[in-house]
């Protein structure tokens, strides 16, 4: 053993520092959650408990909990057991909380009961950044990602699984009642047995038939027609292809710095429609009067861009094309030109297609152009199967050809989204060691 790093005699007597201070680093970010927590106002933010009682057991301050909470989670260490367990052998944490060491009942119980004051204390972390001027360019990217909740597929239920379910519960029952015919025309031992076990199944299966009933029933009081027993919250939803039952979180992450600016979390399977409110609540907490989103096509949605522009806050969108039954040698809207001086159209044979009539569908005020001389044009086959080509314009069309006008003139505006806002969901995955709530 010779010519190597030798350790030191485990019996030999050592000198400790005197101060536990002495173990943690000047620039060890624990010392940061200290210094940030004791600045916040734990009574203001919402946390319980912060008048001890005159008589009893004294309780922990809630800022202690508060520290070590967060010091747990920049340490990938989420369970409750395993805080306490830290706690106790961690010098850092001894350091932090001062040497106390709380049961892992305690911190659970901290953790359930503080789910909005611990929000408020995300909230105060974007204020500490805003007044470091991390948020200088107000340019961020909002994304969706769905993280599965700690409920079973199988005991989620939604019309078409009901459906499944009761038609597979009762071929089994057509099934045992088929097999007890059989046995009560044998006679012998072996056919009594099996005339028992055969009640028994069909009995047991009632019973399933008659939770299933009520579980329909619940299900169909419900806005979305979902029922999940574990995690009531959970809803099933698709996902890379599969379908899990979680939630899908949103998030906008800070193009500069690549910090979660805003987060919500939501039992939506699309992020369709949630657009206008994450960039609302990113405005508010980035105080910031212009705010440019960036988002991928399943944020689309006509009426989202409307309340933006309406906002001020500039949106870049990327729009899914309507292909319809279009080939490669058919025209599409884009071949459509837009004249506003004059409202209409022309398309690609210089052919004017002037307004015909408005109507409202889903909701929207659509206007419809053509052209009567379709049927006497030589490009027809290419253009429509139908008597004319009708081009179909929303009232507030100009805001999405913005839109599109700005994504063609910054092409690259969408590789700053892949590199900004799929960082803090690799991040968050590989930190935790599985993306799952």
């Amino acid at each position: 053993m010779k010519r190597f790093i030798k350790g030191e005699d485990r019996n030999q007597g050592a000198l400790f520092p005197e101060a536990l201070d002495d173990y943690i680093a000047e620039d060890n970010p624990v010392r940061v959650i200290d210094v940030f927590v004791d600045e916040l106002d734990i009574g203001r933010l919402g946390f319980g408990r912060i008048e001890p009682k005159v008589t009893g057991r004294p309780a922990y301050h809630p800022s202690m909990l508060l520290k070590l909470y967060i010091y747990a989670y920049l340490n990938r260490v989420q369970s409750s057991h395993r805080i306490e367990r830290e706690a106790q052998r961690n010098v850092e944490l001894m350091w932090l909380t001062e040497r106390l060491s709380p049961d892992h009942k305690t911190i659970a119980g901290f953790r359930k009961d503080n789910g909005k004051a611990i929000r408020g204390v995300c909230r105060e972390f974007v204020v500490l950044c805003r007044r470091l001027n991390l948020f200088t360019q107000a340019l961020v990217v909002i994304d969706g990602s769905k993280f599965k909740a700690a409920n079973n597929r199988y005991r989620n239920f939604t019309r078409t699984k009901m459906t499944r379910r009761l038609a597979q519960v009762e071929a089994s029952l057509d099934r045992y009642f088929e097999q007890l015919e059989q046995a009560d025309r044998e006679e012998s031992s072996i056919a009594d047995v099996k005339t028992i076990n055969l009640k028994d199944k069909i009995a047991t299966l009632k019973q399933e038939m008659a939770r299933l009933g009520a579980l329909e029933v619940q299900m169909q009081e419900t806005p979305d027609k979902q029922v999940s027993l574990t995690d009531p919250d959970a809803r099933s939803m698709k996902s890379r292809g599969n379908g899990i039952v979680g939630y899908n979180i949103q998030t906008a992450v800070d193009a500069e710095h690549h910090l979660i600016v805003a987060h919500e979390v939501t039992n939506k399977g699309s992020d369709h429609g949630q657009l206008t409110p994450m960039a609302t609540k990113t405005r508010e907490a980035m105080d910031a009067e212009d705010l440019t989103v960036i988002a991928d096509a399943g944020y689309f949605k006509r009426t989202d861009s409307l309340s933006c522009h309406e906002s001020g806050i500039t949106a870049f969108v990327l729009r899914s094309p309507n292909l319809g039954n279009r080939t490669k040698t058919s025209f599409g809207k884009k071949d459509f030109r837009y004249l506003p001086e004059k409202d209409e159209y022309r398309c690609p044979t210089n052919e004017r297609l002037i307004w015909r009539m408005t109507s409202e569908e889903a909701g929207l005020i659509v206007h419809r152009y053509w052209s009567a001389n379709c049927q006497t044009c030589t490009l027809k086959s290419r253009c429509t199967t139908g008597k004319e080509r009708r081009v179909t314009r929303w009232e507030h069309e100009a805001i999405l050809e913005a839109m599109q006008e700005r994504l063609e003139c910054d092409p690259e505006i969408m590789r700053v989204r892949r590199q900004t806002v799929e960082h803090p969901y690799g991040t968050l995955s590989y930190g935790w060691g599985r993306p799952t709530f």
